[in-house]
């Protein structure tokens, strides 16, 4: 199906006023790209990551993008929605340049323009991530190539907090391990321990879709016969100790099961956590060692962090 992008160069004041004008043409949203929104101080609650372009940005004013399905008629109206902005004026509200363009979309275009960021990436000694769209010849005989296709869930391998993972990991999991992976996302770590010798891995996830996505990807690795993917919550669905637990979630769900993970965890084992945001480091690590376990190292990549802690 094709659609035509319609962008309207306006100003903060006429946004709501255009956004309705656009509504009643037949869009069912909008995208605004705000000028001023590139230099927007943000509150940073939960450790999000703000990476914006200023090319994706106009210099001044508004850009306000809506969508509308291509028919015969599409120039009449777009000169309509150009009018109507234009009448605007007439309520002294400021339209600035009312620049109104058309682009063609194709609806395919949208479900894969992502894939054009997402390319191989060594991201340790060993392991490097490989789109499933890619085409990717090994530099080294050791090399461990995790090939990806996201999908809907998180985790394409190049966040700092699965690096950190898959780099822990690469100096923790022995031959024959057993390992736990909680939060799989599409099942990146899951794999990594696969490849470096883990006799099973029992990964846990949530949510429905990343479950789905871990097991496709855990099939395209071909270690569907190491890894077994569950839909539970933490670590419900565990009924057998591990060598290695390893978890890539929000610190604050982690604090709440450091003590079930010790007990999960074998004598001699280790418990790997991410998804740590710096200023929660000290309070992560209070927790593993209240509950018993030893701070072995601590990862640290941009603004986040990482634990290997093992049990005596």
């Amino acid at each position: 199906m094709k659609w035509t992008e319609v962008s309207i160069h306006t100003t903060n004041e006429a946004v709501e006023a255009v956004s309705n004008i656009l509504h009643e043409a037949g869009a069912s949203g909008v995208v605004i790209e705000d000028s001023i929104d590139f230099d927007k101080e943000r509150a940073d609650q939960f450790g999000e990551i703000y990476a914006l372009k200023q090319e994706d940005f106009p210099m001044q004013g508004v850009i306000i993008k809506a969508y509308l399905s291509e028919s015969s008629f599409i120039a009449e109206t777009v000169e309509g929605i150009r009018l109507s902005i234009d009448a605007l004026k007439d309520f002294n509200i400021d339209i600035g340049d009312n620049t109104v363009t058309m682009a063609e979309v194709n609806e395919e275009d949208w479900a894969t323009a992502w894939k054009q960021y997402y390319h191989p990436v060594k991201i340790s000694n060993r392991f490097t991530v490989v789109p499933t769209w890619e085409d990717y010849k090994p530099v080294a005989t050791d090399e461990l190539i995790i090939e990806l296709d996201p999908g809907m869930a998180f985790g394409t391998g190049t966040h700092p907090t699965t690096v950190m993972c898959l780099q822990a990991l690469e100096k923790v999991v022995k031959a024959g391990d057993d390992v736990v992976d909680v939060g799989t996302g599409s099942g990146v770590l899951s794999i990594g321990a696969a490849l470096l010798g883990a006799k099973a891995v029992h990964a846990l996830d949530l949510d429905e879709v990343a479950v789905r996505s871990a097991r496709e990807n855990i099939e395209l690795n071909k270690v569907n016969h190491i890894v077994d993917v569950h839909h539970g919550n933490l670590l419900d669905t565990v009924k057998a100790p591990a060598d290695v637990v390893v978890a890539n979630i929000l610190a604050e769900i982690i604090m709440t099961f450091t003590d079930d993970a010790y007990s999960i965890v074998k004598d001699g084992g280790v418990f790997v956590t991410s998804g740590i945001i710096g200023a929660k480091r000290d309070q992560v690590k209070a927790a593993l060692q209240a509950s018993g376990f030893t701070i072995e190292e601590v990862l640290e990549m941009e603004d986040w962090v990482a634990i290997i802690a093992r049990k005596a």
